[in-house]
C-alpha cells in the first residue's frame, strides 16, 4: 500500500540493517576499542558467537522495528490497532459491523381469510459467485381478509455490506410457506444498509478528512465527517455541489451507496443528524441527497467454449449476468472484484470485458454492443441488461 521504505531510511541515517553491515560495525567498533581480535572469519568461533548472540537478535528487533513498528506511527501505512490508537487520537472511532434491516413484499395465492407469516421465516438469494445470502423475519405479521400482498420487516441473518442487495435478488424462501406463492425486495426495500466492519483504507480516509474538519466550520470535511459517520457510507462516497442550487448559501451532498440504495427515511436520518448538530450548510443550507442515476440498456454477446455442456453454459450466462449486475453496484464487492462504476468517470465496457475473460475461463469470445459511459454528477446503473449466449456451432455464423 505504502511506497515508503523504513529500512531504506534507517540505512540513510546511518544505522546499519544488514548483516553485513552489523558484522562491519562490529567489526570497527572492536577495532576502535583497541581489540587485538584479529581472526574475524566466518569460521572463528569468537564471531560466530557474536553473530549468534548479538547480530541475529538486533536483525531481529530491526525487522520489527521497520515493518511494524515505524509503519504504524503513521496514519498513511498503519494497520489494525494501530490505526484505531491514531484514530482515537483525533476523535474518529472505526465503524463496527452491522446487519441490513428492510422490508419484503410477500405475495399469497388466495386473497380471502387471514394468514400469518411466522416470526423467522427465511428467505434467500440465488447464489452469487457461491454467496448465498439470508434475510429473517423480525416478527409475525398476518395478511388480512382481502389482502393478497404485504411488506414485512426483516434483517439479515448476519452483519455484512454483502446484504445490500438489489431489488429482486431476494426471492427463495428458504421452507415452503403454505399460501405464500412470492416473496421479492422490491424497490425501496432496503431501510438500513448493512455493512462490514469499517476497513483500514476507509477508516484512514476519516481520520485524513479530520485533520481538515478540526475548525467545525461549515466546510465538505465538517459535512464529509459527519455523513461517512453513518454505516453504508464510505468518506469517499460523498460528493458536493456548490454553486447555490437552491440560492445563496445552499449546497448538496450527495451520497453513493456501495450497493442497493436504502429507504428514503435513512438518508432522513442523516440530514436530522446534522440539523440537529446546528449545522445549516455552507452558508445556511445543505441537504443530503441520494446520487442520481443513469439507467443504461446492456447487450452482451457471448461465445462459450466449445467444451462446455449445456449446463455449464447455463451457469455461465447466469454468473455473467450476475459480474456485470456486480459492476453497476447491484451486490458488493464480497462477491465479485469488477472495476466499479463511478460518478464524474469514463466506465469502460473493453476493461470489463477484460475482466469477464479473467473471471470465466469458459469465455471464448465476448462483445458489448455498449459504448463507454461517460457520468457527471450521476451513478450509471442498469436498465436492462440482455446477455446472448451463442451456440458453439453459431461461431463465424453472426
Amino acid at each position: 500500500m505504502s511506497d515508503v521504505d523504513f529500512r531504506q531510511a534507517l540505512g540513510d541515517s546511518g544505522i546499519p540493517t544488514s548483516e553485513a553491515g552489523l558484522r562491519q560495525a562490529w567489526e570497527s567498533e572492536a577495532a576502535a576499542q583497541g581489540s587485538q581480535i584479529s581472526n574475524t572469519s566466518a569460521y572463528s568461533p569468537f564471531w560466530r558467537i557474536v553473530t549468534a548472540l548479538v547480530t541475529t537478535p538486533v536483525l531481529w528487533l530491526l525487522d520489527f522495528v521497520c515493518d511494524t513498528v515505524l509503519p504504524n506511527f503513521f496514519v498513511k501505512t498503519a494497520r489494525g490497532a494501530w490505526l484505531d490508537s491514531l484514530a482515537w487520537a483525533v476523535n474518529v472511532e472505526r465503524k463496527a459491523a452491522s446487519k441490513a434491516e428492510g422490508t419484503l413484499l410477500f405475495t399469497r395465492q388466495e386473497a380471502g381469510g387471514t394468514l400469518e407469516v411466522p416470526a423467522g421465516t427465511r428467505v434467500r438469494s440465488a447464489p452469487i459467485n457461491g454467496n448465498v445470502y439470508e434475510l429473517v423475519t423480525t416478527a409475525a405479521a398476518s395478511f388480512a381478509d382481502g389482502q393478497s400482498q404485504r411488506e414485512i420487516a426483516v434483517r439479515a441473518l448476519e452483519a455484512g455490506s454483502g446484504y445490500n442487495l438489489a431489488p429482486g435478488y431476494y426471492a427463495i424462501l428458504a421452507e415452503p410457506l403454505p399460501g405464500i406463492v412470492q416473496v421479492v425486495n422490491a424497490d425501496g426495500w432496503l431501510t438500513t444498509p448493512g455493512a462490514d466492519a469499517e476497513p483500514d483504507d476507509e477508516l484512514r480516509l476519516r481520520v485524513r478528512n479530520q485533520f481538515s474538519a478540526v475548525n467545525q466550520w461549515h466546510t465538505d470535511a465538517v459535512y464529509r465527517a459527519m455523513i461517512a459517520a453513518f454505516p453504508g457510507v464510505a468518506p469517499d462516497g460523498v460528493y458536493f455541489e456548490h454553486g447555490a442550487p437552491r440560492g445563496p448559501g445552499s449546497a448538496n451532498a450527495y451520497v453513493l451507496f456501495e450497493a442497493d440504495v436504502p429507504a428514503a427515511s435513512y438518508l432522513e436520518a442523516i440530514n436530522a443528524h446534522i440539523a440537529e448538530q446546528g449545522n445549516h450548510g455552507h452558508g445556511d443550507d445543505l441537504r443530503v441527497l441520494e446520487m442520481p442515476e443513469t439507467r443504461h440498456d446492456l447487450d452482451l454477446q457471448v461465445w462459450p467454449r466449445a467444451t462446455l455442456s449445456a449446463a455449464q453454459r447455463d451457469a455461465l450466462k447466469t454468473d455473467v449476468a450476475l459480474f456485470v449486475r456486480a459492476a453497476f453496484r447491484e451486490s458488493t464487492q464480497s462477491d465479485f472484484l469488477p472495476t466499479l462504476t463511478y460518478p464524474q468517470s469514463r466506465f469502460s465496457f473493453s476493461r470489463l470485458g477484460e475482466e469477464l475473460h479473467r473471471q470465466f475461463a469458459g469465455i471464448e469470445s465476448l462483445r458489448f454492443a455498449n459504448e463507454d459511459i461517460v457520468s457527471a454528477l450521476a451513478i450509471p446503473r442498469i436498465g436492462t441488461l440482455t446477455v446472448t449466449m451463442h451456440a458453439p456451432d453459431a461461431w463465424g455464423m453472426e
